[in-house]
């Protein structure tokens, strides 16, 4: 068990390497959500366009995110051993509202290099345990030296009012800290608010409101033991490196994405100045408007605006020197060319299938269509590995907090599965699972493959047997179709089928 020095000290350790995670977390996110920086390629071109273009994105960063994330669907959990799903951890993860925020947690973890998942009991509902994703601003798990699963510790920290909250998972016990905002977890106004007052503050209250103080709860201890005897909480890695950080999807777009929103900042300003002929004349004085007294006679002269030329484009210009001369519009299409040439290297480095960002099609057959997009599913099939791996640790963790060890082993090595990250025609899959079938693969397993979740396989399978009691003969017809003689003659068969039906 830990002591409070230790278990403070652990806090303080993982706070600083969350805070420092934090900033390209917060950056990503920025992107995704379109508020982007535009970049300028020259400091003139900044100064005189840049609030002109200051709330303008094109944003990529969404498409190439938002791409295997609607691939990416959980349709149940099987444990080593059983030749079916898990009814029970489904109904968990359904009322836990999973089948909806773990699309919000994969978004996270390729936005932001991971997310995490986490497990506790309900103690008011001892069956179903809360489970919840959790981003990765907010948490963060120490692992055992040398390892990359073994679990030391877990953080989860949040912000309510003008205060900062903690919560230190141990394998033993839970520890529950709070502290005033501090410098790294403010906005930059509060921050500067909170600088300003702190220099009225003596030294031992400015150390003070740095340090995290136990977080005393009417009806829990601090702290609180552990009964699931484990770190209550799982990380979900994005593209796991065997020394590095994990690496986000957004990271490396944002720099394409900075070049694309440049060239149409440039566009719109050639479209602006230079879309039409360009006139100049030469030769002549500058046009005046002649001044009228109030006998109309002329007293004096004014410059015309020329201002007023851009509107009307018409001037009368006299003298016998007086020519103009004219230079073509600028070529736009230059500028759209190289931002349909930027996407193409965006899709290739992202694995993002064309049609996905060019967003025009072009009469393909189904056969180039799935070619196309073998990239995002190769990428989709390597999420559900990396993935797959922490919620098959979770899916033990919730046995654990319902206090089933023996089942908690058994989905220690079970799977999880994933519905087809393949985009196919019915058509197409429909004669696929035929020859499946042809072949000898059972119907529940035909199924899963056509898409259905464990439950709706449940209920086709009840709904197929209800069917076969009401047509006895048909399902006599189907047996037989399936089950060629083996081992004994045709009519020994077909009177083991008609026995089965009638039974």
């Amino acid at each position: 068990m830990a002591t409070y020095e230790q278990a403070l000290e652990l806090v303080d350790r993982l706070t600083s390497e969350l805070i420092n995670r934090r900033s390209e977390i917060d950056r990503n996110n920025d992107y995704y959500r379109g508020k982007q920086r535009l970049k300028f390629a020259s400091t003139e071109f900044a100064k005189f366009h840049g609030d002109r273009y200051r709330d303008f994105s094109d944003n990529w960063v969404q498409v190439v995110a938002d791409s295997p994330v609607e691939r990416m669907t959980v349709t149940g959990f099987q444990a080593t051993g059983e030749e079916k799903a898990d009814k029970e951890l489904w109904e968990i993860w359904q009322l836990n509202g999973l089948d909806a925020d773990s699309q919000m947690g994969f978004l996270g973890s390729i936005n932001s290099a991971r997310s995490f998942l986490l497990v506790w009991g309900d103690p008011d509902d001892p069956d179903v345990p809360v489970v919840t994703f959790e981003d990765a601003a907010q948490c963060i798990i120490a692992y055992e030296p040398g390892s990359r699963r073994r679990r030391r510790a877990a953080l989860k920290t949040w912000q309510d009012g003008n205060a900062e909250f903690a919560t230190l998972y141990l394998p033993t016990e839970v520890w529950k800290f709070h502290r005033p905002l501090s410098q790294q977890t403010k906005t930059p106004q509060m921050a500067d608010v909170d600088e300003a007052m702190s220099l009225w503050l003596p030294p031992g209250e400015q150390r003070r409101r740095r340090v995290w103080e136990p977080r005393e709860l009417d009806d829990e201890p601090n702290p609180q033991p552990n009964p699931m005897r484990v770190v209550p909480m799982v990380e979900l890695p994005n593209k796991p490196m065997l020394v590095e950080e994990p690496i986000s999807d957004v990271s490396g777009v944002t720099a394409m994405q900075d070049a694309i929103n440049l060239l149409w900042a440039q566009l719109f300003t050639a479209s602006d100045y230079a879309s039409f002929p360009q006139r100049v004349i030469l030769g002549a004085e500058r046009p005046v408007i002649p001044k009228l007294n109030s006998a109309g006679e002329i007293v004096g002269t004014q410059a015309v605006d020329l201002d007023k030329f851009q509107v009307d484009r018409v001037a009368w210009i006299t003298g016998k020197d007086a020519r103009i001369a004219e230079w073509q519009a600028a070529n736009l299409k230059m500028y759209t060319e190289v931002i349909e040439v930027a996407v193409g290297h965006l899709a290739a480095q992202t694995r993002t299938p064309q049609h996905y960002l060019i967003g025009k099609m072009a009469n393909l057959a189904e056969g180039a269509l799935l070619a196309a997009e073998t990239g995002l599913v190769k990428r989709v099939q390597e999420k559900h590995l990396w993935s797959g791996q922490g919620l098959r640790e979770g899916a033990r963790l919730i046995a654990l907090a319902r206090g089933e060890d023996e089942k908690a082993k058994a989905l220690r090595a079970g799977r999880v599965l994933w519905a087809d990250a393949e985009s196919r025609s019915h058509a197409q899959l429909a004669d696929a699972l035929l020859k499946l079938k042809d072949i000898g693969f059972p119907f529940e397993w035909l199924a899963l493959r056509y898409g259905l979740t464990p439950t709706e396989v449940a209920d086709v399978v009840a709904l197929r047997e209800k069917e076969m009691e009401m047509d006895p003969v048909g399902a006599m017809t189907q047996l037989m179709a399936q089950r060629p003689p083996a081992g004994g003659e045709p009519d020994e068969a077909a009177a083991e089928d008609r026995e089965e039906v009638l039974a």
